[in-house]
């Protein structure tokens, strides 16, 4: 039988089939997105081994690399990028950028893994002690800025949704599921307390995504019919979203 791989973060299991003394790495995606961790077969078992600090450079050309596939994919998505596409881009040789990422899925995967920390950050921070309308606008505005100022992200995330997110299912069934499921219970009792509005408190995160990241994945739609270009437009959908909120959750 093979040395068995268990992470701890993620709950995984990887068989690997090593010769003594070689080392099998693969990268953890849940609670420390895209960290390389490395492991040492001896005597049957793996061992883990801390990974070197990177160098400055490496670290420039990493970020460089991670900015430039994020540009690609958010312009051509998964299937329509190429590894020559991302090497242009970041001013790099394909030799080179292979040297920091062996794949385009282990970039496209690095991407994501980081991309949906930022993503939860703001639904980690709803308050259960604080005003419960107050937090939830609070959550929109957040969300909407996200889209403002990450619409690139967003959209490599939409892209991969709508691909089946074959790459993040396990974080999407695991870390997401759970903290809906904990907010959940939070928006639930502020309705069951009379501060909120009875609503499904699922389906009102669900429109709170849906009605910020509108702005990011629909960018190019948004702009064509109001006629605008840039930034110009997310002042106005603030007080929108701000006013049709408040009034949605308010009790009566």
């Amino acid at each position: 039988m093979p040395p068995r791989i268990r992470s701890g973060v993620c709950g995984g299991v990887f068989d690997i089939l090593l010769p003594f003394g070689q080392i099998a790495c693969y990268r953890e995606f849940c609670r420390t997105p895209g960290r390389l961790r490395c492991y040492l077969v001896q005597n049957g078992h793996c061992i883990i081994l801390k990974p070197q600090r990177n160098t400055r450079i490496q670290r420039k050309n990493s970020q460089a690399i991670l900015d430039a596939a994020l540009e690609v994919f958010s312009r051509h998505g998964y299937r329509g990028s190429t590894l020559d596409q991302i090497a242009q881009e970041a001013g790099l040789s394909k030799p080179n950028l292979l040297y920091y990422f062996p794949s385009k899925e282990d970039i496209h995967v690095t991407l994501l893994s980081a991309m949906l920390e930022t993503w939860l950050a703001p639904l980690h921070r709803l308050d259960p002690d604080g005003d419960p309308v107050e937090e939830i606008l609070k959550y929109v505005q957040q969300k909407l800025d996200m889209s403002r100022t990450q619409p690139r992200e967003s959209r490599l995330f939409a892209n991969e949704v709508l691909q089946g997110a074959p790459r993040i299912m396990a974080a999407l069934k695991g870390e997401l599921r759970m903290l809906v499921e904990e907010k959940s219970a939070v928006i639930q009792a502020w309705m069951d307390d009379g501060k909120l509005t009875r609503l499904d408190p699922k389906h009102l995160l669900f429109s709170i995504w849906a009605t910020t990241q509108h702005y990011a994945d629909f960018d190019v739609q948004v702009s064509a019919i109001l006629n605008r270009s840039g930034e110009d437009h997310f002042p106005q959908a603030g007080a929108f979203l701000k006013n049709f909120y408040r009034r949605a959750l308010t009790p009566s």
